[in-house]
């Protein structure tokens, strides 16, 4: 079954991610795949219909993004094309050709993926690997090792700032034992990095992890501006693990709220592998959290009043026994350096704990 994605847009109008991307995921997790992805500017008349009849001719599922507003004007075109009319979810289907219109003010992928999941007759399950930090070479590594001990699944990989999910979509009908060596071939690839085998937040693995310990985490935050806090009290029941977040962002916040030596500041700078130190041991030093973590760095676009690079930060967990500070060199625009280093701070709280 051969399939095709045509994306109708507006020329002028550029985004980060590609207006289409949750397509390609919703569609992968139902073990589909596009074997084109066309993208038209929607004022090009003759280049639209000439991709429509492209996929009438050679293509058995057509999937249109576009904007609403073009929706009189396509399906006009497309039913007699097709020789079908469209039904109220925006589905046409005439014998072994099927095409869906989605709109782009309120996209809905996830109902045609599995509707063609279903007409296909073919039924799949998945599992999941989820890491931080993994290089994308060893994940690449793990998917052809994976592939090769089972060669009927699909790996679909994602990563958002640095925290991976490794969707691994199979049928149902796939040899139980193959699936699993394909698991365990991930497993002992990517050992350090995973912190979990299900679909689960990162947050919330630490949530689970921090109550299962019965400890009480506190955060200092400077340059992550409260991220780490965010992310912790958007999972629920979150209050029986979570006792304070600070943001520390001036120096005088530092030494007046967290105990940080001024002369250490001085001497060693805000951003520091000792400045870091000192933040998480002040808050252990309360004796009102079990583990805490702090985070001082440069996220950008310049640099403080030092030599010190954009995307260079710190990252102190303390416990009882001590404080470990890890250093980073985050490459990125200033959203991509505190996003990733939000994530390596959840997951080495998680790793300091587990």
């Amino acid at each position: 079954m051969k399939s095709c994605l045509v994306v109708l847009r507006n020329k002028k109008i550029f985004s980060e991610r590609a207006e289409y991307y949750s397509c390609l995921r919703a569609f992968a997790a139902e073990g589909l795949y596009f074997d084109k992805i066309a993208v038209v500017a929607y004022d090009g008349s003759a280049e639209i219909t000439s991709q429509l009849r492209d996929c009438r001719e050679n293509f058995n599922v057509s999937v249109v993004l576009c904007p609403q507003t073009m929706e009189g004007t396509l399906k006009g075109f497309l039913q007699p094309l097709y020789g079908g009319t469209f039904d109220m979810s925006h589905a046409l289907e005439t014998g072994e050709k099927s095409v869906y219109l989605v709109f782009s003010e309120r996209p809905d992928f996830v109902t045609p993926a599995k509707h063609i999941a279903l007409k296909s007759g073919r039924k799949f399950a998945k599992a999941y690997i989820k890491a931080v930090g993994a290089p994308h070479e060893e994940i690449l590594a793990a998917v052809r090792e994976a592939k090769t001990l089972s060669p009927t699944i699909e790996c679909n990989v994602y990563e958002s700032y640095s925290d991976c999910t490794i969707e691994v979509v199979y049928s149902e009908s796939d040899s139980k034992m193959k699936v699993d060596g394909a698991i365990r071939a991930f497993v002992s690839a990517l050992g350090g990095y995973i912190y979990a085998l299900e679909d689960i937040s990162l947050a919330e693995r630490l949530f689970q992890l921090l109550r299962l310990r019965r400890m009480k985490i506190s955060c200092a935050e400077s340059f992550t501006g409260g991220g780490i806090g965010k992310r912790l009290v958007d999972v629920p029941g979150i209050s029986e693990v979570y006792f304070e977040g600070l943001n520390t962002y001036s120096n005088e916040s530092k030494a007046a709220r967290l105990g940080v030596d001024e002369m250490t500041i001085r001497s060693k700078g805000a951003v520091s592998a000792e400045t870091a130190f000192e933040m998480a041991e002040g808050l252990i030093k309360q004796g009102n959290c079990d583990v805490s973590v702090a985070t001082t760095g440069i996220a950008g676009p310049k640099s403080d009043n030092t030599s010190k690079p954009v995307g260079l930060c710190y990252i102190a967990v303390g416990l009882k026994e001590g404080v470990n500070v890890y250093k980073f060199n985050i490459s990125g625009d200033r959203k991509t350096v505190t996003e990733t280093a939000i994530n390596n701070a959840l997951f080495l709280v998680y790793k300091n704990i587990k």
